[in-house]
């Protein structure tokens, strides 16, 4: 939506509401994860920390980020510190700068958006059928390899 513009209206604000409500709920799993600690796998940044970073951080790009102050935020500002994540977040920062660019090559065929199974499902279960369903109509999704023709 914000930048194929996939659905635009009253289901833009339906997909926008569910997708604020189910970042928050992940928020509050990761945070109960976390609790007081400086990393997820305690004293020291590691695994863990690196699998949640890219969540964390587009939430805080898209302005969802975990409430100010809390634990989470506490830690995605340590995080965010940290000269190799610096530089990946900055590297999303500027691919993200570049993406609404990319957006006329999605509507008109262009490209194809691929539809793979976190997106299908999320656009599913969000509510989103309508914009599978055009998608699908105006053929500018595909889906994974081998195609279906």
């Amino acid at each position: 939506m914000l930048w194929f513009r996939r659905a635009t209206g009253a289901l833009e604000d339906k997909l926008r509401t569910q997708a604020a409500r189910q970042t928050h709920i992940l928020q509050e799993w990761l945070a109960g994860r976390l609790g007081e600690a400086d990393w997820f796998g305690g004293t020291a940044f590691g695994w863990a920390d690196a699998a949640v970073a890219p969540m964390v951080n587009r939430s805080v790009h898209y302005g969802m980020g975990p409430l100010s102050g809390s634990a989470l935020a506490r830690w995605h500002q340590r995080l965010s510190e940290r000269p190799s994540v610096a530089e990946t977040f900055a590297e999303f920062n500027a691919a993200a700068g570049r993406m609404a660019a990319a957006a006329e090559l999605y509507t008109t065929g262009g490209r194809r958006r691929e539809y793979r199974d976190h997106r299908l499902e999320w656009m599913i279960k969000s509510g989103g059928i309508e914009v599978v369903l055009a998608g699908l109509r105006d053929d500018n999704i595909r889906f994974s390899w081998p195609s279906a023709s």
